[in-house]
Parts: structure tokens; sequence; C-alpha cells
């Protein structure tokens, strides 16, 4: 098949996911076509089937915002007829499918048949803007498919934004060959070099991740053993938790390690893996870690349920309680052998269940479904 991808190309789990996603398509034989602003962080172009094709966006002075939706929309169009896409797949909603929606209006009578897959915050929080909602809503309904990374949030969709057709559940994945404990421990060594056991946390430092809890969280263990702290990733809330560390002291136990794009090398080196997040669709970087035989504690919120099994490969404790999340770190780190328990279970379950292997052909099926009519979709 012959598929155009679009995403966020920033450091964010959708546009990771959607990344991942294309390279793993392309592995298989399939010809894969990125169109977005800029090239995903992770995106190997190297690949002979994978191509990038960059939306240019003119600057006038009329408008106070460039039209990138719109631009998207030609891109799109030009891409179909040029590289005679089957189908465009576009990661969040917003404005992605509205986009996909004009590219198939224009390729008419054509048919070029897109599939929205929603990730979490285009639905919780852009989605819930009344502002968005209507187009959010049309959008969705008006896609050939609608796929979903876990069924919390399928379920947070229906409820919303009262969409009644079928939205396919499809989880997020990780590819599990890649995803693994190293042998080789460099960077450990440099973190602790007292072999304390370290602690690891990855995201986009967004608010909604709460970095200052990791550290908060952190703090309260360090009251009880020795430990070292790894951050990975960049964004608005790092200035918080710098300033949070320097005020606790704890400036030489800890690491900023800034955005990191083999992170499969870094997270096999932890002993835990912190995500106290407020809210989390699926937990994308949960997975990660797991896959690499870190146990994780996370926040019973949204789908890392769905990921994380509570007492068995981690734990989960209520958002906001930096006490509840220093108290499972302790348990976790109780013994060596209870830790290294926990990180092969979080590895077994990992692979049971999201493993490329097992998700990519879902997806595959997912499409041909599509192109066959066979999925419930909006009418062109």
């Amino acid at each position: 098949m012959k598929i155009g991808i679009t995403c966020y190309p920033t450091y964010g789990g959708s546009g990771v996911v959607a990344t991942e996603l294309g390279m793993e398509l392309a592995t298989r034989g399939h010809e894969v076509h990125f169109i977005s602003y800029s090239s995903p962080i992770r995106l190997n172009t190297s690949h002979e089937n994978i191509h990038f094709h960059e939306v240019e966006v003119t600057s006038y002075p009329l408008f106070d915002h460039p039209p990138y939706a719109l631009a998207l929309a030609v891109k799109m169009t030009e891409v179909a007829e040029s590289a005679g896409l089957d189908l465009l797949h576009v990661h969040y909603a917003i404005p992605h499918s509205v986009s996909a929606l004009l590219a198939r209006m224009m390729a008419a009578p054509r048919r070029l048949p897109f599939i929205t897959t929603l990730h979490g915050t285009d639905i919780t929080l852009v989605g819930a803007d009344r502002s968005y909602l209507p187009i959010t809503r049309f959008s969705i309904e008006q896609s050939d498919g609608v796929t979903a990374v876990s069924r919390y949030l399928r379920e947070e969709t229906a409820r919303q934004f009262e969409v009644r057709r079928p939205i396919e559940v499809i989880p997020n994945f990780v590819n599990c060959d890649l995803y693994k404990r190293s042998a080789e421990a460099v960077e450990r060594d440099c973190w602790a070099p007292g072999g304390e056991p370290v602690l690891m946390h990855l995201s986009n430092f967004r608010a909604v991740k709460r970095v200052t809890d990791v550290v908060e969280i952190f703090a309260r263990v360090r009251e009880q053993r020795p430990a070292r702290l790894v951050l990975i990733g960049d964004g608005p809330d790092r200035g918080a938790a710098e300033w949070l560390v320097r005020q606790k002291g704890l400036t030489k136990a800890v690491c900023f390690a800034g955005k990191q794009d083999r992170v499969y090398e870094k997270l096999g080196q932890a002993d835990v893996f912190l995500l106290p997040s407020d809210q989390e669709s699926f937990g994308l970087a949960a997975l990660e870690a797991m896959a690499c035989e870190v146990p994780v504690v996370a926040t019973r919120v949204g789908g890392l349920p769905e990921v994380v099994t509570d007492g068995e490969d981690g734990f989960l404790v209520p958002a906001r309680d930096v006490a509840a999340g220093a108290r499972a770190v302790l348990e976790v780190l109780s013994s060596p052998e209870r830790t290294r328990a926990m990180g092969r279970k979080a590895r077994e379950n990992a692979m049971k269940n999201y493993c490329a292997s097992k998700i990519i052909p879902m997806y595959v099926d997912y499409y041909r479904r599509v192109l066959e009519g066979e999925a419930a979709g909006a009418s062109a």
C-alpha cells in the first residue's frame, strides 16, 4: 500500500507513535509518505520506502496566523496525486482530520479515504474546548475510519462528543527488539557512580506531566535511601523543575538529560520509571520503560491502568499524591530481587500485549477494511 501519514513532528506521544508506525510499515514493504511542516524527530528518511513532504505556509500581512490547515490540505492532495496514495492516515484530530477531509473532497472523483487516530489531548483538551467541539465532532464523523489508542479514549470520545460511529481501539506499541535492557551501562555509571538506584522520567515537560511531582517524589525517596534521578526531555516546565531541584539541594543527585533520540538506550539503565501525570490517554513512555524491564510508578488516570498492572509490573497511585508515589518507589526498591522480578514482568506484559509485531498487522488489516469499505465510516 501507499500511505500518507500526517502528525505533529514535535517531541510528543502522537508524533512518536505516528513516526514509529510509518517506519514499521516501511520495513514491511509499504510505501510511506510523511506530510507535515517539518520532519518528525525520530524519522529515518534514509529508508527507500520513506518519503517526507514539507508543508510550506505562505506568510501574508493580512493573516495574523499562517493558514496551516489549508496548506496541509493542498499538500495532501498534491502528494496523493503524484505518489498515487491509497489512503491518508492522520494523527491528532485538530487540524489534521479537517485538512484530510478537504483533501478527500479536492481529490474527487478519485477516491482518497482517510483514517483519523485519536491520541488524547485532541479529545480531552482541545476538542473539549467548546469553540473546537463542533469541528472536532464533524471531522471524526466524516473520517472513513477512526482509531483510538486505548479503551479509555474511545469511551471518552463517545461521551464528550456523542459520537455514535464505530471507533477501533488499536493501542500504542513498541519495537520489542529495540526496546530492551542493555548489557552496557556506561551512562548509568556516570549518573550513579556509587551504584545507587536510578529513577527516570521521560516526557515533553508539559504541565500535565507533573515534572515537579517527579522531583517531589524523588526528594521523599532520598529521605529514606540513596538514589539518583534522570529527567529526559524538555519543555515549558523544565525551569520549574530545575528551580525545585535547587531549592531542595538535590542538584548533584539529578541529571537533566534533555531531548534524546535513542531513548531505548537510556531507559534500560533505570531501576524505576516515574510517570505521575494528571492525565494520560495511554502512557507510551511507560510502555517503553516496561519493554526495557523497568517497573513503572504511575498515576491511576486515563488509559494507564490498561498498560500498568498494579502490584505486578509497577504501581498505580492517585494523581498528585507524591507521598503515595514515594512509597510505591520504595516498595519497588525494597530489594534487588523485587526490582528485577517486577522488571521482568513488565517486559513480559509489554511483549505479550504491545509489541510492534502484534500491533502493526492490526493497522494493516484496518487499512484493508477501510479501502474495501468494510469499516463503518462516513460516505464520501
